[in-house]
C-alpha cells in the first residue's frame, strides 16, 4: 500500500524520476507546451510551478542567488528563459501558471495523453485526424 505517499512513481527510481521531470521541465520551458502522458503532466505541474514562483522572486536584489539556484537544475539558456521571459508574466498571478489538456489514448498501448502548456499561450490542439491524412 501507497498511503500517505506523496507523487508517483513512474516505473522509475528516485534519480532517474527527478531527472525526468527536470527535462520535462526544461522542455516545457523551452518550447512552452509539450505533449506527454497524463501522470507525466499531472506530476510536472507542482514542480515547474514551484520554479516559476522562484523565478518571479529573481526581480530584486536576489537575483544571482536565485538565477544560481534555478542554474541548479536547468541550463543557462533555460534560465534565462524563465527568468526574464516566462516569470515577468505571471508576476501578479497568484499561481497556477500552467494548464493540462488532455488528448486522445495513444495508439499503440492507449496511454492517456495530455498537453501541458503555460497559461495564456494560445495552443490549438490539432484535430488527429485531419494531421494523419496530410501525412498520406
Amino acid at each position: 500500500m501507497n498511503k500517505g505517499k506523496r507523487g508517483r512513481k513512474l516505473g522509475r527510481k528516485r534519480d532517474l524520476r527527478r531527472a525526468l521531470l527536470r527535462d520535462l521541465a526544461t522542455s516545457l520551458v523551452q518550447y512552452e507546451h509539450i505533449t506527454t502522458t497524463e501522470a507525466k503532466a499531472k506530476e510536472l505541474r507542482p514542480f515547474i510551478e514551484r520554479w516559476i514562483t522562484k523565478a518571479r522572486k529573481a526581480g530584486g536584489e536576489r537575483d544571482v542567488a536565485v538565477r544560481r539556484e534555478i542554474a541548479r537544475y536547468f541550463g543557462p539558456s533555460t534560465v534565462k528563459k524563465l527568468v526574464e521571459e516566462i516569470a515577468p508574466r505571471y508576476k501578479s498571478r497568484p499561481g497556477g501558471y500552467t494548464r493540462i489538456i488532455k488528448r486522445a489514448p495513444r495508439r499503440g498501448d492507449a496511454a492517456r495523453r495530455a498537453i501541458i502548456e503555460f497559461v495564456g499561450t494560445s495552443l490549438k490542439p490539432q484535430n488527429e485526424k485531419a494531421s494523419n491524412s496530410n501525412k498520406k
